[in-house]
């Protein structure tokens, strides 16, 4: 188990990437000043033809968003939000120094920032949002923010139920909003070379997919979960494959801190350490706790999500059964589509060869993010921060005019957002796309929370002759927030 628990943390840490990120860029002109950068004569976009920006959630992941966004000649941040005075101080800090140091020294205090996103989202001269906040905000924030005319780029999962996505999907486009989900790793370009090559039959039919899918004890088993132990432990709660619902003690609220606006539309608890602090001991600390996260949803399981069933081409739909282990049929949990094509989910790699036997014993699986695509002709992986990509034959690789299989480069997921939203156009993981990678997620929960096989019907999104798995596809929205 502790080499599945360091797989996956790399796997994680990998999230934060975007961290990495120059903030060299983005200039903005005080009203008082007008220097050559406001109208492009340094080589930089106009503030007219600027999109105007604001980010909601500065933890882990939304600080590797603003530098993105602040170190972007194309972007301007008018304002940030976060109902923690440290985080939201410190993202209007960055912005505000990024800007200046871009002006030859000259101060530059333009970036506001808001402990309520309602009110950053209602400016008249935003054109879009950034939402890096817990999960269990996704949802009503993309569809306040869409309410109030702004395009919206979410981070995945977009949901936390299957109810609530398809809302989202719903304002999305009665608003006429451009979403972009935040599965960038669909947007490298190794991944979409090997993906379209699956997509367009370059292996025959695909008979299995296989992808990581962890227990809790991967991620409850760090060092800040044991003055805890009491309430939550690998002992306890490490075998479960779907964040908990646990009572955890209730530790002083840090001075500065809106546990309130934090807690919002989720149900509430006290104030504890392993779900908020700072530092921020490393991105969704949340997840594991099933008010606020989904777990391996959250972890990886989504970007996985997102490029297998693209590679599949059923993007926007999904499985028709979940078949749990318990029925014999499979020894792991496994998706089946219309097709008759299966996703299994396994605890590690290995799985994949030692008891599957679906490729050779002797090839090298590593990565997240993706999956192991076997199908007539061969089998191929499509996995980041693992290596290169393998597969089998070796004249799949010919075929597919992959000469360097190094996942290497960045990807234009933010760009491709920031171009639709110039032209109108859906994105490349618009919001169907989301809503149905967070669903492949949130039923296979469902599934390991009932402990049994089910089956679903994609196109009405609802159990076949299952009135308690249909229960679980929805929970209710904490007064006063409506969704």
């Amino acid at each position: 188990m502790n080499s599945l628990n360091s797989r996956i943390r790399i796997g994680i840490n990998r999230r934060q990437f975007l961290q990495r990120s120059t903030a060299a860029g983005a200039i903005v002109a005080l009203p008082w000043l007008i220097p050559g950068s406001a109208i492009g004569a340094d080589g930089a976009k106009p503030a007219s033809e600027r999109l105007t920006m604001g980010l909601l959630g500065h933890g882990a992941m939304g600080q590797g968003h603003l530098h993105r966004l602040a170190g972007d000649p194309k972007i301007q941040v008018l304002g940030v939000c976060d109902p923690d005075t440290v985080r939201r101080d410190s993202a209007k800090a960055f912005v505000d120094q990024t800007y200046a140091a871009q002006r030859a020294g000259e101060k530059y205090d333009g970036c506001i920032a808001y402990n309520d996103y309602r009110e950053l989202i209602v400016r008249k001269d935003l054109d879009g949002v950034v939402i890096a906040t817990p999960d269990h905000w996704h949802s009503l924030q993309s569809i306040d923010a869409a309410r109030a005319g702004k395009d919206v780029y979410c981070e995945k999962p977009i949901s936390l139920t299957i109810r609530e996505g398809r809302r989202l999907v719903e304002v999305i486009r009665r608003n006429g909003r451009v979403f972009q989900t935040g599965t960038q790793y669909r947007s490298n370009p190794t991944i979409r070379r090997v993906c379209d090559f699956v997509r367009n039959g370059g292996l025959g039919k695909v008979q299995s997919v296989f992808t990581l899918w962890a227990p809790l004890s991967s991620f409850i088993g760090a060092e800040r979960f044991r003055p805890y132990a009491s309430a939550i432990s690998v002992e306890k709660q490490g075998a479960l494959y779907y964040p908990t619902d646990v009572e955890l003690p209730a530790d002083p609220v840090p001075d500065g801190l809106d546990w309130e606006m934090w807690v919002g539309p989720a149900a509430f608890r006290p104030y504890c350490k392993l779900l908020h602090i700072n530092p921020s001991p490393g991105v969704v600390p949340w997840s594991f706790c099933e008010d606020y996260g989904a777990a391996s949803s959250t972890w990886f399981h989504s970007h996985a999500a997102d490029v297998i069933q693209y590679a599949l081409g059923v993007e926007t739909s999904g499985p028709v059964e979940f078949i749990h282990p318990s029925s014999g049929q499979f020894p792991t949990m496994t998706c089946k589509y219309a097709n008759g094509t299966l996703l299994h989910l396994v605890d590690h790699w290995g799985i994949v060869k030692d008891i599957y036997k679906a490729v050779p014993a002797g090839a090298r699986l590593a990565g997240n993010f993706g999956g192991v695509f076997v199908g007539e002709k061969g089998w191929i992986t499509s996995m980041t921060t693992g290596g290169p990509i393998e597969g089998g034959p070796d004249s799949i690789f010919d075929e597919i005019g992959l000469k360097n299989r190094e996942v290497t480069g960045g990807n234009n997921h933010h760009d491709n957002w920031f171009e639709c939203i110039r032209t109108r156009q859906q994105p490349s993981t618009h919001e169907e796309i989301g809503h149905r990678s967070a669903s492949l997620g949130h039923l296979t929960i469902i599934a390991y929370k009932l402990g049994r096989s089910l089956k679903w019907d994609p196109a009405k999104e609802e159990f076949i002759g299952d009135d308690a798995a249909n229960r679980l596809l929805a929970r209710p929205v904490r007064a006063p927030w409506k969704m």
